[in-house]
């Protein structure tokens, strides 16, 4: 999407460059006109976000509540998780009160408050899948030195060098994106702010200047999902070894469900920001920011619970204890 923008704000600019203008706020992008459809829309995310909620919330009580999942893996798991909860947090609600109220604005703070959230989790998702993938491949091709590498020190200090440079990398672009003048109105083409979006309404001069950061960024992201593609080649080598049935099993429902939030995390995100600018459109944006921003908090839950035996049986004990616990 980043490249599409690049190459049409410079054709735009290289006719004729608007006056730069203040914006105090942005028009989000309306998914309907007639207020039918509209109050759909509000029930459609609304279901979606309470799904992702129920699924995520579940995976976060079982894990705090059953002491045989206090091990580094559901360590990860919770705090993926919790990011999970806290993105679609970040972008559902807003939409679902736009759609409620019939209203497309939001504050020029907010747009800045909901690109940094946004930025700053997803960024930090994307290192937790890689040390996540670090975590497995030690798990099983370096077993005996498990306890060593992966303990409980090395799990928090992992833990908070995702957080930390998500963080970071979420101060930078969000700094720098609302740092450059707008010469094309206030009108984002999306239902949240995101940066292809605000970089579309930016001046050329400016915008390459961001873009470079963008780039940066991206060459980041691709080394860890390098990383992660060398790490499974590793693991499934050493899976297909095990003389064991049963272990092979076993890897493969720790490995697959992290694999496939990985591919479906990574192929979404890659489309929607280098797609040619030949197969562009609105309609075709908004769909696969949607598969990038709002499927994966919803179905990453059911990816884990389905083939992770231990997570469904510690979900399943978490429902008598509520019940004890409130009658």
């Amino acid at each position: 999407m980043a490249v599409v923008s690049v190459t049409e704000a410079y054709e735009e600019t290289s006719q004729q460059m608007p006056n730069v203008s203040s914006v105090s706020e942005f028009l989000l992008l309306a998914f309907a006109d007639t207020r039918e459809l509209q109050l759909l829309h509000f029930a459609l995310f609304l279901s979606i976000y309470l799904a992702a909620l129920l699924g995520n919330g579940l995976i976060l009580t079982a894990i705090a509540c059953d002491h045989r999942l206090h091990t580094p893996m559901y360590f990860f798991l919770l705090n993926l998780a919790l990011l999970d909860v806290g993105c679609i947090s970040t972008t559902l609600p807003k939409a679902m009160a736009n759609a409620l109220w019939d209203t497309r604005a939001i504050s020029y703070q907010g747009c800045a408050a909901q690109l940094f959230f946004f930025v700053f989790l997803v960024g930090v998702e994307y290192s937790l899948l890689t040390v996540m993938a670090y975590d497995r491949y030690v798990a099983i091709c370096k077993p005996l030195h498990y306890g060593s590498l992966v303990g409980s020190r090395a799990c928090a200090q992992m833990a908070a060098a995702a957080w930390g440079s998500g963080f970071l990398n979420a101060a930078l672009h969000t700094a720098n994106t609302f740092s450059l003048p707008l010469c094309h109105g206030n009108a984002v083409d999306q239902f949240f702010c995101e940066i292809p979006q605000i970089l579309r309404l930016s001046c050329l001069d400016a915008y390459l200047r961001e873009v470079g950061a963008l780039v940066f960024s991206f060459s980041l992201g691709f080394s860890c999902f390098v990383f992660i593609m060398l790490s499974y080649v590793q693991i499934f080598r050493a899976v297909l070894r095990m003389p064991s049935e049963q272990g092979r099993h076993k890897a493969f429902s720790t490995c697959l469900p992290h694999l496939a939030v990985v591919s479906l995390m990574v192929s979404t995100a890659m489309f929607a920001y280098l797609k040619p600018p030949s197969i562009s459109s609105p309609s075709l944006d908004l769909v696969v920011t949607l598969l990038y921003s709002v499927v994966p908090p919803v179905v990453n839950p059911l990816m884990y619970s389905m083939r992770n035996q231990e997570v469904k049986d510690a979900v399943r004990k978490l429902f008598p204890y509520m019940l004890l616990k409130h009658p």
